[in-house]
């Protein structure tokens, strides 16, 4: 199994900035992908941005410009940092990964138990 830690989030007024961190422990398995997804009150949970190998895959329009995702391939970390931040950033931001389990390879997502961000005046 895959066990992420997050880190990260808060409240913060708009334009202002907030990091996000998410940590692989305890696990051999393989990690293709890591990323964020998001989910605002009322609405469906969204793609934030994802990483494959080192290059930001999928980033939304709606963020893009504003926020960085990172991979620490090494630690199997990912970082997502989050600046100029929007009353409409608000929700709750979820960690997912892309791995493959041993001892089979099987292919698997797996989700963090979810950070709030906050952004209001």
């Amino acid at each position: 199994q895959v066990q992420l830690v997050e880190s990260g989030g808060g409240s913060v007024q708009p334009g202002g900035s907030l990091r996000l961190s998410c940590a692989v422990v305890g696990s051999d398995a393989i990690i293709n992908a890591m990323g964020w997804y998001r989910q605002a009150p009322g609405k469906a949970r969204e793609l934030v941005a994802d990483i494959s190998g080192g290059i930001s895959r999928n980033v939304a329009d709606s963020v893009k410009g504003r926020f960085t995702i990172s991979r620490d391939h090494a630690k199997n970390t990912a970082t997502l940092q989050m600046n100029s931040l929007r009353p409409e950033d608000t929700g709750v931001y979820y960690c997912y990964v892309a791995a493959v389990t041993r001892p089979k390879f099987t292919p698997m997502d797996f989700w963090g138990n979810g950070t709030l961000v906050t952004v209001s005046a």
